[in-house]
């Protein structure tokens, strides 16, 4: 018997490339997942792991940019499992603006709109146009499918994409369009093969807390709202991003330190969140091993906790109350302390957490008895980009 096709999901930012290789038989198996690391800088690796623990590696590379990137990647998986196996591409693109959300194939055409749209999300999508391009040059034949991370949320209620600026950007496709979605779609998929459909089907807050860090309220398993909003970089406080801040403070910083737009993006965006708050660390695991010792760490640490959650009653009011809440990305999985932080002092919400269940990251870490059912969900968004390829191209 021949073997299957592979799919290869690759998720990229600005110096890493995320991937995994499924197999595409009976059902989408997982065959290895990795990353590329640190492209463009010095101590580039490239690291493995698989199912066998005998499989995964770590290793220097060369590489100077995103197409010596994919070289390498397509190298290493040439040597693997062969080019004739691999079936399709499926990228998680961030943004695809008012006319981009379902799962389709990469075209030049959509490559030049992609293009122009750059300005809705500079930070995402000209890596992403870049990656593509690469595979393309390299492998001309082989199909590429943009999964889009807005999808989740392009059903709105219009209330709720709405922003309160003149109508005629409104034309430019400048709206609330909310991001994570790849996350959250596993998170309700999850959510439904763990407790059940109803579960699925009710008020659900779903907090996705990692680098990059946004909740979502859900109902009927339909997206309410969303905390990110025309880019990523709205809502919640973040690693390096400020979040939600007075529109007031660009236009300060412009004429109190003479700082152009795109410096202002870069302080905002790169310079900001723990990082600027704690002046120590952008990484939650450091902020809490320091805060103790550094009121810096500490402060950053707590500004985290209250704006998730302040964020968190919002949501709990516009659902009409709360029934699940759930946990997931890097923080959000791993850090107890953040989440007895977020939910100390919801019991009026229903909320009530055990102790002893949230130290070791349990599936519920809720107690028996709790109004509110509080889980702990790894989220996994290359599955859901394999299975966004697989529907497109009818292989799943």
């Amino acid at each position: 018997m021949s073997a299957p096709d592979c799919i290869l999901t690759i998720n990229g930012g600005s110096s890493s490339i995320k991937f995994a290789l499924f197999e595409a038989g009976a059902g989408l198996q997982r065959r290895l997942q990795g990353r590329i690391e640190r492209f463009g800088l010095p101590g580039t690796t490239l690291a493995v792991s698989a199912a066998d623990a005998a499989e995964g590696f770590s290793r220097p590379v060369a590489a100077a940019d995103a197409a010596a990137a994919v070289d390498v990647l397509m190298d290493w998986l040439g040597e693997r499992i062969g080019h004739d196996r691999l079936r399709a591409v499926g990228h998680r693109v961030v943004h695809g603006g008012p006319g981009y959300w379902q799962p389709q194939r990469i075209t030049p055409q959509m490559i030049d709109e992609l293009r122009r749209l750059s300005p809705f999300d500079p930070e995402h999508l000209p890596e992403e146009i870049r990656l593509a391009e690469a595979l393309q040059r390299r492998f001309p034949s082989l199909t590429q499918i943009a999964c889009f991370d807005t999808a989740f949320h392009h059903d709105l209620p219009r209330v709720a994409r709405l922003l309160p600026i003149p109508r005629r950007y409104q034309a430019q496709g400048v709206q609330r369009y909310g991001f994570h979605g790849l996350s959250y779609a596993y998170l309700m998929q999850e959510l439904g093969r763990l407790a059940g459909p109803a579960a699925a089907q009710g008020r659900v807050v779903l907090a996705h807390l990692g680098n990059g860090a946004s909740m979502a309220a859900v109902r009927g398993a339909r997206s309410l709202d969303t905390t990110m909003a025309f880019t990523p970089a709205a809502g919640l406080v973040m690693s390096t991003r400020c979040g939600d801040v007075d529109p007031g403070l660009a236009s300060y910083l412009a004429r109190s330190e003479q700082l152009s737009s795109a410096q202002i993006d870069h302080l905002m965006s790169h310079e900001s969140g723990l990082l600027g708050v704690s002046e120590r660390s952008s990484d939650m695991r450091d902020l809490l091993a320091l805060e103790s010792e550094d009121v810096r760490a500490a402060e950053a640490v707590a500004l985290f906790c209250y704006q998730a959650k302040k964020f968190l009653g919002a949501y709990a009011a516009v659902l009409g109350g709360l029934d699940t809440l759930v946990f997931a990305g890097g923080i959000g999985e791993n850090a107890a302390p953040v989440r007895a932080r977020i939910c100390d002092g919801l019991g009026f919400l229903g909320i009530e957490l055990s102790q002893s269940r949230n130290a070791v990251h349990a599936p519920v870490i809720s107690v028996d008895g709790s109004r509110v059912c509080v889980r702990v969900i790894r989220t996994d968004e290359e599955l859901m980009i394999a299975v966004s390829v697989g529907r497109t191209l009818g292989l799943a």
